[in-house]
């Protein structure tokens, strides 16, 4: 049932020798824990899926949920594994579909999309979902991040968008009483909240916590900043990072940083919530799903949307979730789990339990939903920008694309080169990376 594939494309020179290396590094990893000796048991279907929610609260709502579907069907078992943070992922990902064993399921974000079908690794969801009622309950919004070309290849697990979470005590003792709603008005306050708390001469508290790192969410934090300056990261489906937009964004995160004004993270660590938390930063650029976490938090904390410089923006977050071609049963149990995933109910706990946004447009409008917005008020923000929040490209060879620019946005924010200089040493990768 629902068999028809797309016929699989050659994998090139380049993906040969990539996922060679990375297949000799890692595949013994999986020789013996991708397949479980039960799966085919008489009676049900076991099918696995890979994710890296976070923070762990997130993780035990799901693991609750997954618990609740595998009660309600008794003939299937759906074993959800933790596999480590996204950035994390991918060389696993990789490995475990290049040896023939990947799991049967996988959250990731919808970016991947390219590489995985270019390597022929997806079970495409199209005929499934014309066929399925659950597909009118899908918000629209959702659909560019499903799709690669005209077929539909993963379905939103859950979505979200960024804003600036900030401490309401804090802004009250440097005396500001507006929040800012332009980029000078943001480099103003993180001035004004950057102090020297404790007098011995040292700064304690700087104004803004700003992601670094290569990796994709120091790009998904960065990237509502450079759509704001009219930035772009492609021209007719190619690279084009070295444009004015994008230069002004790096420049204005430079200079945070060189003014003394902003802490930066670890490398790749930029989603952890330590210093807001603990006053060493008074703002942070983060969403919705930290909210579970910060409520069992005795920290004051408020939201306001991401200050423009051109346009109001915002990029559309969340993972989705893939299903690998394996077998028929394994295939067909799957797409169950997907069709709970996407059904009010899932999406209505999810969303109440964790902070991120429904995508079911039932859940949306449900009376325990509206109530929820009335106790979080918060949640108006991310609700609001949803309506010009942007997906990330989905192109194949995206991953080359984010990490060249998450290197621009390192070098630039540690002030190893200019803005212009670390895009234009980026776009010359791409430009090699693309034209083969």
């Amino acid at each position: 049932m629902f068999s028809l594939q797309p016929k699989i494309p050659k994998i090139s020179i380049r993906w040969q020798h990539l996922i060679g290396i990375v297949f000799i590094c890692l595949s013994l990893l999986f020789t013996s824990g991708c397949q479980s000796s039960d799966r085919h048991n008489t009676g049900f279907t076991k099918v696995t899926l890979w994710h890296g929610i976070n923070p762990p609260e997130n993780r035990d709502v799901f693991n609750e949920l997954v618990a609740q579907f595998n009660q309600t069907h008794e003939d299937i078992e759906v074993e959800a594994l933790y596999i480590g943070q996204p950035d994390a992922q991918l060389p696993k990902i990789l490995a475990a579909t290049v040896s023939g064993q990947p799991p049967d399921m996988l959250w990731f974000v919808p970016q991947l999309t390219g590489e995985l079908v270019e390597l022929g690794a997806l079970f495409s969801l199209e005929y499934w979902l014309e066929r399925s009622p659950i597909k009118t309950e899908i918000d629209p919004v959702m659909f560019d991040s499903m799709k690669l070309g005209d077929r539909i290849w993963s379905v939103p697990f859950a979505t979200n968008n960024t804003a600036i979470f900030y401490r309401p005590s804090l802004f009250a003792e440097a005396g500001i009483t507006e929040l800012p709603k332009n980029w000078q008005e943001l480099y103003k306050a993180a001035k004004q909240l950057t102090q020297d708390t404790n007098g011995d001469g040292r700064l304690d508290r700087y104004g803004i916590f700003l992601s670094l790192g290569k990796g994709e969410w120091t790009v998904f934090a960065w990237l509502p900043f450079i759509y704001s300056a009219g930035g772009e990261l492609l021209t007719e489906n190619k690279p084009d990072l070295v444009n004015p937009g994008t230069i002004e964004a790096l420049t204005f995160g430079a200079n945070l940083v060189k003014d003394g004004v902003a802490m930066l993270s670890a490398p790749e660590r930029g989603y952890e919530l330590d210093n807001f938390l603990s006053g060493n930063a008074a703002m942070q650029v983060t969403g919705p799903w930290t909210l579970g976490q910060l409520q069992t938090t005795d920290v004051d904390y408020g939201v306001f949307p991401i200050p423009s410089l051109k346009t109001k923006a915002a990029v559309i977050g969340g993972e989705n979730l893939f299903i690998f071609k394996t077998t028929p049963e394994r295939e067909q149990a799957s797409l169950k789990f997907l069709e709970y995933v996407l059904s009010e109910e899932f999406q209505t706990t999810w969303a109440l339990k964790t902070g991120y946004l429904p995508i079911n447009l039932k859940a949306q409008q449900s009376e325990e939903y509206q109530k929820f917005i009335q106790e979080n008020p918060v949640l108006n923000v991310f609700l609001e920008q949803m309506q010009w929040a942007r997906s990330r490209p989905i192109i194949p060879k995206y991953t080359r694309l984010s990490e060249n620019l998450g290197r621009a946005i390192e070098a630039s924010l540690l002030g190893q080169k200019t803005p212009q200089e670390a895009l234009s040493q980026s776009q010359k990768r791409l430009d090699l990376i693309f034209d083969n």
